[in-house]
């Protein structure tokens, strides 16, 4: 656990301390745990010391009232800034996931000088408007209503409904592991104290300072998604990759809002390339289910 003033922040870190840093985001509600620790050892054996963290009110960091957060998205993109100096890290390469993709974009755009590169993965883009694109599928909506019945307080429940709710995230490439999932949401709510103060997630309020300011982002960026996102439909990495210079985009084909196991290599060999500076507008032919735009 590691203090920096306030709040506690926890965090992980794999790989040498002398390789350039990778930094990474999770979404709403996510712990570290959702950065499968097989997957930092992925990226830190191909030359890059991996950190992760608890985002707030997740994991083992700091927890707050349910209903009640008394923090921004912007003190968020504070905490990752924190995280690196807790490390002695100066830069980083930036990666995030959903929420944790805003998040990442506003550390670029708030802390320039910290951020090497940034790598969006399902998320949206921050400070445009995005009512033209194409919202939740309706599917998934009808899912998350359920989410309103749920007790929170009760773990059977709650294992029950975020082991359904990361089956609806789920694309449609790969068969979806219900064992291997129940397992895992089942330590990370142990590990955690339960997802109550998580659900304050879904109250934050920030980011407004940035508003029309994505095109400043001086930060190479690379975009992740997937082609069947059912939050983001793919049209939001679309149109993140298209209001920045340069940004390239990568689709996952048939990938929902996860991170597979079977798509690890083509986001692995992206992540690294674009922290190398050298992706470019080919397709790798050795990881087909990759299209670079």
């Amino acid at each position: 656990m590691m203090k920096a003033a306030e709040p506690e922040i926890a965090s992980q870190t794999f790989g040498n301390p002398a390789h350039p840093s990778v930094l990474l985001i999770m979404g709403a509600m996510a712990s570290m745990l959702w950065w499968p620790e097989a997957f930092c050892r992925t990226l830190a054996g191909k030359g890059l010391f991996v950190i992760r963290y608890d985002n707030r009110d997740t994991g083992r960091s700091i927890k707050y009232a349910p209903g009640e957060p008394p923090y921004t998205f912007d003190d968020m993109a504070d905490d990752a800034i924190r995280v690196l100096d807790g490390h002695g890290v100066a830069k980083a390469h930036v990666v995030g996931m959903s929420m944790g993709g805003m998040i990442a974009q506003l550390v670029a755009l708030k802390y320039p000088s910290r951020v090497v590169s940034l790598t969006a993965i399902s998320t949206s883009p921050v400070g445009i408007d995005t009512s033209h694109l194409p919202g939740t599928t309706e599917a998934y909506m009808k899912h998350s209503v359920e989410g309103a019945k749920v007790d929170w307080s009760d773990r059977a429940q709650v294992v029950d409904f975020i082991v359904k709710d990361a089956h609806a995230i789920a694309g449609t490439a790969h068969p979806f592991d219900e064992k291997r999932t129940r397992a895992f949401v089942e330590q990370d709510y142990d590990r955690s104290g339960g997802f109550l103060s998580a659900t304050n997630h879904f109250m934050l309020k920030g980011g407004e300072d940035w508003k029309g300011r994505l095109g400043q982002m001086t930060a190479p960026l690379l975009v992740i998604h997937g082609t069947e996102d059912p939050i983001f439909p793919v049209e939001h990495g679309a149109a993140l990759a298209e209001a920045v210079a340069g940004a390239r985009l990568v689709r996952i084909e048939g990938g929902g809002h996860e991170l597979h196991p079977d798509d690890w290599a083509a986001i692995v060999d992206a992540i690294v390339a674009h922290c190398q500076g050298q992706i470019s507008a080919e397709p790798d032919l050795d990881t087909p289910s990759a299209i670079v735009k």
